[in-house]
């Protein structure tokens, strides 16, 4: 079982994507992101259901076929492993509670998310419209789970989302490992604030209804909260979203910056909206003055660092 350790943030991968040779013809499908990048701060788990069935590489490919009666997963010998695939998704369910990510394989009969191809019975046609048979076992049963493709993981927005939301989920599990109470959770939802407002306002306004009272059953307060905070974070943070925080932060200061830094901070966030500048540009100027004018609220809010600067998730969104 890989058990959580708040001094590891472990994510599962697609075992092709960290360059391990068990495709379905000996190859590989490896994520430059994930193994140059990612991976220096986080401990990849590999997994290859297909492998882990017994079918061995090179093999048969495998296809989901719809019909009648549901979707089954069929090697092209015919082969039926659609509930070895289930099964072992179900199985390694239980053993992930340690992880806060996972990485998997776009379009794969077994690991896909989303858009996998679906055949018809009869042999004619196919549709886009199918999930992994393994990947849909591992989001039913860790709902929490931050999932996302390798190829999705191209897109920066995307990808700075699901890193985002990576380590808010560790974050959590580390407040979990300490101990939850309800003086812990409001703190904990008071540093994210204003990453929350950037992703959804309203969300952050119904999660911060929900931590007002924790009078009663706290403990099933907390589970509800994360649900809807990790539901919230999925929504991606527009320009117009991240623009209504930087303002935000910007009146934290105007009672210590004169006029000529007010104007360039002013400026900056203008030019950050209208798309001439990346969000890197005013949050690195925030953090500027948070060092000349320091503010112990800001310093704990979660948006201004939420992972790794030296991932360079915010130079291109």
């Amino acid at each position: 079982m890989y058990k959580f350790d708040p001094r590891v943030i472990k994510v599962g991968i697609s075992g092709c994507l960290m360059g391990q040779k068990v495709r379905f013809d000996g190859g590989h499908k490896r994520s430059n992101f994930c193994t140059d990048e990612l991976a220096k701060f986080v401990e990849f788990v590999p997994v290859c259901p297909e492998m882990a069935i017994g079918l061995g590489t090179p093999r048969p490919s495998i296809r989901l076929i719809g019909g009648e009666g549901g979707v089954i997963a069929q090697t092209a010998k015919g082969q039926d492993v659609t509930e070895a695939l289930r099964d072992y998704g179900r199985h390694m369910a239980t053993q992930f509670e340690g992880l806060s990510g996972y990485v998997l394989c776009a379009k794969s009969p077994s690991c896909g998310m989303e858009r996998v191809r679906v055949y018809h019975e009869s042999g004619k046609g196919n549709e886009k419209e199918g999930v992994g048979l393994y990947a849909a076992e591992i989001m039913q049963a860790l709902p929490l789970l931050p999932c996302e493709e390798d190829g999705r993981l191209n897109d920066p927005i995307l990808r700075e989302n699901f890193v985002t939301r990576l380590y808010t989920l560790h974050d959590w599990q580390c407040l979990l490992h300490r101990g939850m109470t309800p003086s812990r959770l409001i703190a904990f939802h008071s540093r994210y604030k204003y990453l929350l407002m950037a992703h959804h306002r309203d969300g952050y306004q119904e999660l911060g209804r929900l931590v007002a009272d924790l009078s009663s059953d706290p403990e099933q307060r907390a589970q509800e909260y994360i649900y809807r905070l990790m539901q919230t974070l999925t929504r991606r943070a527009s320009r117009k979203g991240h623009t209504n925080v930087l303002q935000h932060l910007q009146g934290y200061f105007k009672r210590q910056l004169n006029a000529r830094q007010r104007q360039e901070l002013a400026g900056t966030i203008h030019q950050y909206r209208e798309g001439i500048l990346p969000l890197l540009a005013p949050i690195t100027l925030l953090r500027h003055y948070l060092e000349e004018y320091p503010n112990d609220y800001l310093r704990q809010q979660v948006y201004l660092n939420p992972h790794p600067e030296a991932l360079r998730l915010r130079y291109g969104i």
